[in-house]
């Protein structure tokens, strides 16, 4: 089930199988400018996570996958930093994580650095 014109549903999905797959609009709109100003496809290579997921992965207690308001992302030929760069850009409130190989957005209502990674 298409959510906008780049992303399905199941993109965001639990990797677990459980179901969860709850997405944020303000998550959908953001990863949808970030695919339109790179014109690049966006692999979501964590999203929805449940609570057993999320222990599992070593996911921080408030976590906002847990909440289907993150999304770790890796942008097709884009260096991660570049990514989080243009999304400092756009992003009025919320979290942006750099590590060397993806980017973390979420959506949080508090805006801040959430982790780097070098």
């Amino acid at each position: 089930m298409n959510l906008s014109k780049n992303f399905k549903r199941s993109e965001f999905a639990c990797k677990c199988g459980c179901g969860f797959d709850t997405v944020d609009t303000e998550l959908l709109r953001l990863l949808e400018n970030i695919r339109n100003y790179f014109n690049r496809p966006v692999h979501i290579t964590s999203a929805c996570r449940c609570e057993n997921h999320n222990q599992f992965v070593g996911g921080s207690r408030n976590s906002q996958h847990k909440r289907g308001r993150a999304a770790d992302i890796i942008v097709q030929d884009i260096e991660p930093d570049d990514v989080a760069m243009f999304a400092e850009t756009i992003m009025t409130s919320g979290g942006i994580g750099r590590y060397s190989t993806f980017t973390h957005v979420d959506t949080r209502t508090n805006a801040g650095v959430v982790g780097w990674s070098g």
